[in-house]
């Protein structure tokens, strides 16, 4: 695939969610009356992302500082990983702060990327999200890992087995190689071992792991447990929002109600009025009336009185 059917692709995978079928269908559309039917054929066939793999596409193109800090800390966690089941003694915590620090920054964007798209953060969305970016720290940028910016569905992080196969071989205290470290799969079968040294590794590797999955579930929960609280703040947020907002509706009601009496009050004092005024203008003008004629009169009298 050429380098600008590429980018046209990478770019396919920016769109937003409701907007990818149309797109995957034009640029397939497109490529195929460009005489690339093969290529056309391929696009043709992407699946359209689920919600937590379009997240983790957008972390991937739009911050992408912090989903290679996430990268960056997944590394440093299999190198100390895979020194500690060498036998060498490597403290695994800072690693793992850094991965759950760069997990949680990439979290708060995956938030704000849902709420700016109309995809509530619920905690469900968030759990799998979190799953994914996880995963992709886990796996790295080892041959035959995930793509990241084109994922098409959640990511669920690698098995025990598959995890071993990802941590780096370790280098002794003289510059040799050292082979794989041995690790104990969870379905693990007991097995006849020539050399107490193989028990010892094998021990320490179960050690190692077992340390590691319990410090991943504890922040786990801390993520879970951060996420409840976040959507119990919002869930009372939305709460009060709605009584205030009823509030006003009831208040709103009553000045209604109150204008619209007042209003009738006005209307009916105005029609009073109108009759009021019609009544003196009559009245006035037969005052009037009176006036003419008793001037009138009076003229009348004088003359009579000159004749």
């Amino acid at each position: 695939m050429a380098t600008a059917e590429l980018d046209e692709v990478d770019r396919l995978f920016q769109v937003p969610l409701t907007e990818f079928i149309a797109a995957r269908n034009a640029l397939a559309t497109k490529l195929k009356k460009q005489g690339d039917s093969e290529t056309a054929d391929r696009v043709k066939t992407l699946a359209k992302p689920s919600v937590a793999a379009w997240v983790a596409n957008q972390l991937y193109w739009k911050y992408r500082k912090s989903f290679e800090r996430l990268i960056a800390a997944g590394e440093q966690f299999r190198k100390a990983q895979s020194a500690q089941l060498a036998g060498r003694n490597t403290d695994l915590r800072a690693p793992l702060d850094a991965r759950r620090e760069a997990l949680a920054e990439l979290t708060r964007q995956a938030s704000d990327i849902l709420r700016d798209t109309g995809h509530p953060p619920s905690p469900e969305t968030m759990r799998r999200v979190t799953t994914t970016l996880e995963a992709l720290a886990t796996y790295g940028e080892q041959p035959g890992g995930p793509q990241p910016g084109r994922l098409t569905g959640d990511v669920a992080p690698p098995g025990f087995e598959a995890l071993a196969a990802l941590v780096p071989r370790g280098i002794d205290r003289v510059g040799h190689r050292q082979a794989p470290p041995r690790v104990i799969p969870f379905s693990q079968q007991k097995q006849h071992r020539r050399k107490t040294g193989d028990a010892e590794a094998d021990a320490r590797a179960a050690e190692a792991e077992r340390r590691a999955r319990e410090a991943e579930a504890q922040r786990e929960l801390r993520e879970a447990e951060r996420v409840l609280a976040s959507a119990r703040k919002a869930a009372k947020r939305a709460e009060a929002a709605m009584k205030a907002a009823a509030a006003r509706a009831k208040s709103a009601e009553k000045e209604k109600a109150a204008l619209e009496s007042r209003f009738e009050k006005l209307t009916a004092a105005a029609e009073s009025a109108r009759q009021e005024a019609r009544k003196v203008a009559s009245e006035a003008e037969e005052a009037a009336q009176a006036v003419d004629d008793a001037e009138r009169a009076v003229r009348n009298a004088r003359e009579k009185l000159k004749g």
